[in-house]
C-alpha cells in the first residue's frame, strides 16, 4: 500500500524562544534524548523492512522542536531520500543548523518545511540556508506565523526570496477574530493560499484519509488517526500498515491545521498543493493572483 507517516519522537527540545510556541528554548536531557534517538532507530528498522512487503511511503519529521540540530535525525532523512520505496521524506525545521550535509541527500526525493522566525535569527541568516537550498536544488517551502509583529519581516523576506519558493503564512489562531479584513488583504499579497489556513473547516463524520492512508506515528510505536484526535489505533510495529488502514470518519468538530485538513478529500487540495502537499509547496500562481505582488506596510 501507499501510506503517509507523520513522525513523532520524544524530543521536545528547541534552540529558539519563540513566544506563541510552548517548547521555546526547552532542553531535553539525556535520557530523552537517548529514548529520542533509540525510538528513531526503530522506527527506520521498521521503514527499512517496508520494502520487501511492497509498501511505498511518504515521511514527514515534525518533531516538538528542532530535530536537525541531532545527527541521527538529519542521518534518518539522508538515508530516506536514497530508499527504492521512498517517495518523500520531508521535516518542518527551523533551518538553525549548517546545511552541508544536505549534499548527501537525493534532492528529488528530499524536502523542507522551512520556519522562519523574525527575533530568534536575523533575515540574512535565514535567506542564506534558503539559497544554499534553492543552489542545490533541493525543494522547500518557507512559512512563518502571521503575528502583526512580523508582518513588515514577512514581507521583507518575501521581497528577496526568489519568486518560485512559495511563502505561506500560519494564520495566528490563538486570539478569536485576530485579522481585520485589511489584514487578511494585506496577508494574501504575500499568500494567495492565505484563506485556506485563516479558515476551520466543519470536519465531524466527514471523510478523511487520515487513518486510512495518513498515520501519526509516536516514538514508542503508538499511531493516532490524527495527530489532534488523541485516540490510539494501534501499534504500527505490531499492527503493521494493513492492520491500521480503515476507513475512519473525523470524530472532532472542526479541523483548524494544515496537516489536518490537507487529508480532507472534499477540499480538494491536490489541485493547489500537487505532489507537494507534504512539504506545503503550492502550485505556482497565475501572475494576476497575487503571489508576485509586494505588500507594503
Amino acid at each position: 500500500m501507499r501510506a503517509t507517516l507523520y513522525y513523532r519522537g520524544s524530543l521536545s527540545s528547541c534552540n529558539y524562544d519563540c513566544p506563541y510556541c510552548p517548547f521555546s528554548k526547552n532542553k531535553d536531557n539525556a535520557e530523552t534524548l537517548a529514548k529520542d534517538r533509540t525510538q528513531l532507530a526503530r522506527f527506520m528498522d521498521w521503514v527499512r523492512e517496508q520494502e520487501a512487503g511492497g509498501n511505498r511511503l511518504s515521511v514527514f519529521f515534525n518533531p516538538y522542536g528542532e530535530g536537525l540540530v541531532h545527527r541521527w535525525y538529519r542521518e534518518a532523512m539522508t538515508e530516506l531520500s536514497h530508499m527504492a520505496h521512498i517517495d518523500k521524506v520531508a521535516i518542518q525545521t527551523n533551518l538553525s543548523v549548517k546545511l552541508d550535509w544536505t549534499e548527501r541527500l537525493n534532492p528529488r526525493k528530499a524536502a523542507f518545511w522551512a520556519t522562519y522566525h523574525p527575533g530568534e535569527t536575523s533575515e540574512a541568516a535565514f535567506l542564506k540556508q534558503c539559497m544554499f537550498l534553492y543552489g542545490k536544488n533541493i525543494p522547500f517551502s518557507v512559512g512563518s506565523v502571521g503575528v502583526r509583529s512580523a508582518f513588515a519581516a514577512i514581507n521583507s523576506l518575501r521581497r528577496k526570496l526568489p519568486e518560485d519558493v512559495y511563502l505561506w503564512v500560519n494564520a495566528f489562531k490563538d486570539a478569536k477574530n485576530y485579522y481585520s479584513e485589511a489584514d487578511k488583504e494585506q496577508l494574501r499579497l504575500i499568500d494567495p493560499h492565505f484563506d485556506l489556513n485563516v479558515n476551520d473547516y466543519d470536519s465531524y463524520g466527514k471523510p478523511c484519509e487520515t487513518g486510512h492512508s495518513v498515520f501519526y506515528v509516536q516514538g514508542n510505536g503508538l499511531v493516532k488517526r490524527c495527530y489532534k484526535d488523541r485516540t490510539v489505533i494501534g501499534n504500527l510495529y505490531r499492527s503493521g500498515l494493513e492492520g491500521l488502514a480503515r476507513q475512519r470518519p473525523c470524530r472532532l468538530a472542526c479541523c483548524d491545521c494544515y496537516i489536518g485538513y490537507i487529508h480532507m478529500p472534499e477540499l480538494e487540495l491536490k489541485s493547489v498543493y500537487g505532489e507537494s502537499m507534504l512539504e506545503r509547496i503550492a502550485k505556482p500562481a497565475d501572475k494576476g493572483s497575487g503571489m508576485r505582488q509586494r505588500m507594503k506596510i
